[in-house]
């Protein structure tokens, strides 16, 4: 799609209601496009859709080319006569429909989509095997990684035997052999997967809607990226990291964050053309209309921490691939379609980077209200080319926002948007967003909905009670859109 003046909404899929625990790929979702368009709005945001482990991080992902099977629509299974309603009815999917409980979630999803597999892989056989053929550069090292997480009680790769753990002549082979039944297992859940998504993508361009998608800069460490292809990272001869991923120390954290993903090899992978990151990227594309590049800073210069020190003090900067890996990714991609996350502290090169990618960048409004200095996210200092954010997923909700800010922030917000109490605070700077001259203007369905501190997605930094949050059901009201649509016609988007 054209890179023109419009707005998005961004929930992510996990978020969508539904009868089985978490959000889905079938009629909610199609509810959701229908909203969308109703609202006037042109795009819908979503966070990596990738298969989730432990911590149900969506950037922590076993493998940066699947789809999350717990996104696989059962009552579109029900529909395909894959599952009897009783079946899907059955297990406890959670108490709270506008949380999501992982736990159970990952309990009772596998041995229901098991008995789907038992029923479809027959019949399906022919399309699953085209399925196989398109996606042979990763679907099958992705497949045996999880069929060998299964058989090893989901234990991290690097706990592996050595033989399979380090890829020995043959190993692959045999595992491959032994573990038959539950290979095919995971591949026919990808085919699933890319069925559900291909027909909700079309259905969305049918009403012309896009699909913004993230692409975080790092993989996870137990991830079958990096165990099928430890070569590209800084791994040791046993495949142990010698340096790690994180941010240093600044104002909200003394000690850094740890984020503890496997940093490239730059070189060898400028050596190979960026053969791997442009697979990467063209498997984003593969679901997505245009990609949101996670952490741009991070190409310019990146912090690396040695492997098992407690915090990311340690640190030190490290000069990443630069105009190098980013002029190749632009001549791969000539249609564009990138969003450069260039939040946090910007140092000039990484400015002169982004400006040399020509992608847009990000602006958000609630960065922008310090009294004590002229930010760059004042609407009235954006460039036309950006995107300018209510609030990320990382971010407290408007209302949560408004509640917590100290005084002179909301002083200079008051004053710098005119916000009144009968417009509404949160309407009042949904309104600064969408009347800025960012040519995208994308905002947390939270704040459409009016949620306070019970819509947080994300608190960076905190280990528990993250990635719940979900929208209640009928929520999405004739209403609601049309109050969006007003004020994205105000507004010429």
């Amino acid at each position: 799609m054209e890179w023109k003046r419009s707005g998005g909404i961004l929930l992510p899929v996990s978020a969508l209601p539904s009868r089985y625990g978490v959000g889905a790929l079938g009629a909610a979702a199609r509810e959701f496009v229908d909203f969308l368009a109703a609202a006037g709005q042109r795009w819908w945001q979503v966070l990596p859709v990738g298969p989730t482990g432990y911590g149900d991080s969506p950037y922590q992902s076993f493998s940066t080319f699947a789809g999350n099977p717990y996104y696989i629509d059962l009552e579109e299974l029900i529909q395909d006569g894959l599952l009897t309603r009783q079946e899907a009815e059955g297990p406890d999917w959670g108490e709270d429909p506008e949380r999501v409980d992982y736990g159970k979630i990952y309990q009772n999803r596998f041995p229901l989509l098991k008995k789907a597999a038992r029923r479809g892989l027959g019949r399906d056989g022919a399309a699953l095997e085209e399925f196989r053929r398109a996606n042979a550069a990763w679907l099958p090292d992705y497949a045996l990684f999880m069929a060998l997480k299964r058989h090893f009680d989901m234990a991290p790769w690097w706990q592996w035997p050595e033989e399979i753990r380090l890829r020995r002549p043959g190993a692959c082979r045999r595992w491959t052999k032994e573990l038959k039944e539950d290979v095919e297992f995971f591949q026919y859940l990808q085919f699933l997967f890319f069925r559900q998504w291909d027909a909700l993508r079309a259905y969305a361009a049918e009403r012309q809607v896009g699909i913004i998608g993230d692409l975080p800069i790092y993989v996870a460490l137990d991830s079958a990226d990096v165990w099928a292809g430890p070569e590209w990272f800084l791994l040791d001869e046993n495949h142990v990291p010698i340096e790690v991923a994180g941010v240093p120390p600044d104002a909200f954290n003394q000690a850094g964050q740890l984020w503890g993903n496997p940093l490239y090899r730059w070189d060898r992978l400028e050596a190979d053309g960026f053969g791997w990151w442009l697979r990467r990227a063209d498997g984003a594309f593969r679901l997505y209309d245009m990609v949101r590049l996670d952490h741009f800073r991070g190409f310019e210069s990146f912090w690396a921490v040695p492997y098992g020190a407690p915090d990311a003090r340690q640190g030190h900067w490290v000069r990443g691939p630069g105009s190098a890996f980013i002029q190749v990714l632009r001549a791969w991609f000539s249609e564009g379609g990138f969003i450069a996350e260039d939040l946090g502290y910007l140092t000039d090169p990484v400015r002169r980077l982004l400006e040399q990618s020509g992608f847009p960048g990000m602006k958000v409004l609630e960065f922008a209200f310090d009294p004590q200095e002229h930010s760059d996210y004042l609407p009235h200092r954006y460039p036309r080319r950006c995107v300018c954010y209510t609030g990320t997923h990382d971010n407290e909700t408007l209302i949560q926002w408004l509640e917590r800010s100290p005084p002179e922030v909301l002083a200079c917000a008051h004053r710098y948007l005119g916000l009144n109490e009968k417009e509404g605070y949160a309407w009042g700077l949904l309104r600064g967003g969408m009347g800025s001259v960012a040519d995208l203007f994308i905002a947390q369905m939270q704040d459409y909905l009016g949620l306070g501190a019970e819509g947080r997605f994300n608190t960076p930094g905190t280990g528990a009670g993250n990635w719940r949050w979900r929208m209640a059901p009928g929520a999405l009201t004739g209403a609601l859109a049309e109050k969006i649509l007003e004020l994205t016609r105000r507004y010429g988007r």
